[in-house]
């Protein structure tokens, strides 16, 4: 299914101004509580640095105040922008929505409750700044020293077995595609989030498969990471849904629904 047209930015003045280092994207979904924490973490992470950088909001049709929030933490952020889906669509939608705005030389993503310290970022740009990947992703399953809360056991089994399936069905090699946290060179990285179908929770492995298939290098990078209880991914709905989607990107790339370009 096409998904339906992106709709631009809320933020006045969208011309095209000089390029940028860093493009921080966070999807948020009735996140008025989390977000004016998360947003002063990062705003300090980019005081330590001296990134030319911008930070987007991705709005994905929130019932609560998460706009004004976003606004009102806007007026003395500049680097600050708020991006509306304009209705609820998923957070596939959302990060999709945000790094097709972005306009950083790289592009990082991640959840609203920094479930992964935005420090980590800093492991994330090594390896892109190297020039040996294009892509970086946050791994919890490569060093689980470094998970400071864990999820319920069972919760955690499941997430082990899950990305099995995901490796087993995609023939992805990556030990953990869920972790909500990644990184890209943004130009090269455009066209996997084109092509990204997947709307909801399930489209990390879709866009690792559409990077791995053009041909994008993507390292695994172990990140620390925090278990949240008030987690939006519904154990055993989400999960279903996101089995689902596997199929389906197995299906799209026998169709030849991916273009090869």
């Amino acid at each position: 299914m096409t998904s339906p047209p992106l709709h631009p930015s809320t933020r006045k003045g969208g011309a095209r101004r000089e390029p940028l280092d860093l493009s921080i994207v966070v999807p948020a979904f009735n996140e008025e509580q989390r977000l004016p924490k998360t947003l002063q973490s990062i705003r300090a992470y980019l005081k330590s640095h001296s990134f030319r950088a911008e930070v987007l909001v991705v709005d994905d049709g929130s019932t609560d105040a998460t706009a004004k929030v976003v606004e009102v933490l806007g007026t003395d952020f500049p680097e600050l922008r708020l991006i509306s889906n304009g209705s609820n669509h998923g957070k596939g939608f959302s990060v999709r929505h945000g790094m097709l705005e972005a306009r950083g030389e790289f592009a990082l993503f991640t959840d609203a409750d920094l479930s992964t310290p935005i420090e980590e970022a800093d492991k994330l740009l090594a390896v892109l700044r190297d020039g040996a990947y294009d892509g970086a992703i946050g791994s919890r399953a490569l060093d689980r020293s470094l998970i400071e809360t864990h999820q319920p056991a069972f919760r955690e089994r499941a997430g082990i077995i899950f990305n099995c399936i995901v490796r087993q069905i995609t023939g992805l090699p990556f030990q953990d595609t869920q972790c909500g946290f990644k990184a890209f060179r943004r130009e090269k990285a455009r066209v996997i989030f084109e092509q990204q179908r997947t709307e909801g929770f399930g489209f990390d492995p879709e866009i690792l498969f559409l990077a791995l298939r053009k041909g994008l290098r993507i390292a695994e990078v172990p990140v620390r990471w925090a278990h949240n209880p008030a987690t939006k991914v519904n154990m055993f709905g989400d999960s279903l849904r996101m089995f689902l989607d596997l199929l389906v990107i197995r299906w799209n790339a026998f169709m030849g629904r991916y273009s090869m370009r």
